[in-house]
């Protein structure tokens, strides 16, 4: 019986993943225009980093992470998210002792069991930046001007960035305080997530997507309500520096995030093209969770994209990437005698740079030319015969059909200078 691949997984195909790889480069470009260097984290971590940065009262811990005990008895999990692990790594390996601010990006995939989806996959792909070090509200700004960067490259149309502060230590208390008496009313009419919600983490009752709840929130005061003057003050300044940069973006007050470690800016990008899961990209600040993780206080700030929803979004509108090039010349056989040195001579154009196909199914010319013709081949090479007796080779220009004999050791450089054109 054939075995297939789990259930909320994907495989990739080679005209997939030529897709991907474009949309990497184009992302490492950016970042690296922003100053933003690659970091690579194990797939798995100790089960207490999640635990403690992610937060035990998230959906994530409590219903989604893939846990298991490894041989030596440790409890492990597979990652299900980026920024607890980029915390550790900066914390583990010193990264704040170098000059500040800490500007890291990363992608790769990550794992949570959830029911799939559109757009939603327990295996993922997640693209995402972190800055430690900085506390201004320039930081906030610049990690959403890096995402919004990237969704403008990919002409995406219909985007719609929502922002919130959701406080700090210091004014949050009062808030949750103030939402628990507004709530409590009609504690027995919420749904049960929202009831289990209402001691644990209340202002995860404002993005509850169920209509009843939303009903009894009309009216709810609201996070902006609540901000101490340090953090009016700091929203005031990223609204400063988005406006600065031509960025819209709407106030969206029942924005909390899903995450327990944001403070202060929280900000999502919309795109109702993709379903009701429509957040393509989410981030905030999270000044506390350095020192969670057991490090010294130190600012934070960041975002995470998946990259499905991404391809989900460019099919949805259209959007069609550039084909990845493909091989340049083909070296075909026009006799068994000749097959030894058509190989030497397709290694060699490789070792110049040139991309190039070679026949190894043992096809009659016929077939090798017509295959050559379906990846559009700008020229293909007929090795064997009288010209190979002579030291040479034919080239052919497969648009014009034009043929010419070239010495065996110019080839490299003719094919070099006519691809170049």
């Amino acid at each position: 019986m054939l075995t297939k691949r789990p259930r909320g997984t994907n495989d990739f195909l080679p005209e997939d993943t030529a897709k991907w790889q474009y949309l990497e480069n184009m992302l490492r470009g950016i970042c690296r225009q922003f100053g933003y260097a690659e970091l690579r984290t194990p797939i798995f971590e100790e089960t207490a980093l999640f635990l403690r940065g992610v937060g035990d009262t998230t959906d994530i811990v409590q219903k989604e992470m893939y846990t298991f005990e490894d041989a030596g008895g440790r409890s492990l999990t597979l990652r299900p998210e980026n920024t607890a692990s980029a915390v550790r790594a900066y914390v583990e390996n010193k990264l704040f002792a170098g000059q500040q601010p800490v500007r890291l990006f990363y992608m790769g995939p990550m794992f949570r069991y959830e029911r799939p989806q559109a757009g939603r996959f327990r295996q993922f792909h997640q693209f995402g930046v972190e800055c430690f070090g900085a506390a201004s509200p320039a930081a906030d700004a610049e990690v959403i001007a890096l995402a919004w960067e990237f969704y403008r490259r990919l002409g995406l149309q219909g985007l719609e960035m929502n922002l919130n502060s959701v406080g700090c230590p210091n004014c949050r208390p009062a808030y949750r305080q103030a939402l628990q008496d507004f709530l409590r009313p009609h504690l027995a009419e919420l749904c049960p997530t929202c009831q289990e919600r209402f001691e644990k983490n209340p202002l995860r009752i404002l993005d509850c997507k169920n209509p009843q709840c939303q009903q009894f929130l009309q009216g709810a005061p609201t996070t902006l309500d609540a901000l101490c003057d340090d953090c009016r003050e700091h929203f005031a300044a990223v609204q400063d520096y988005l406006q600065a940069a031509a960025i819209p973006y709407r106030l969206n007050t029942k924005l909390v995030r899903g995450l327990d470690y944001y403070t202060n800016t929280a900000f999502e990008i919309l795109l109702s093209d993709i379903g009701a899961q429509s957040a393509v990209c989410g981030g905030g600040r999270y000044n506390g969770l350095v020192e969670e993780l057991g490090g010294k206080p130190a600012p934070g700030v960041g975002f995470a994209l998946g990259m499905e929803r991404v391809f989900s979004a460019l099919n949805a509108q259209e959007i069609e990437l550039p084909a990845a090039p493909g091989i340049d010349v083909f070296v075909a056989v026009l006799d068994k005698q000749a097959q030894t040195q058509a190989f030497q001579l397709a290694c060699e154009l490789r070792s110049q740079g040139l991309a190039v196909g070679y026949d190894t199914l043992e096809r009659s010319l016929k077939a090798q030319l017509k295959y050559a013709d379906s990846q559009k081949v700008a020229y293909v090479l007929l090795v064997g015969g009288d010209e190979l007796t002579r030291g040479s080779v034919a080239l052919r220009d497969m648009q014009s059909s034009e043929q010419i004999e070239l010495p065996l050791p110019e080839v490299g450089a003719v094919l070099t200078a006519r691809l170049l054109k």
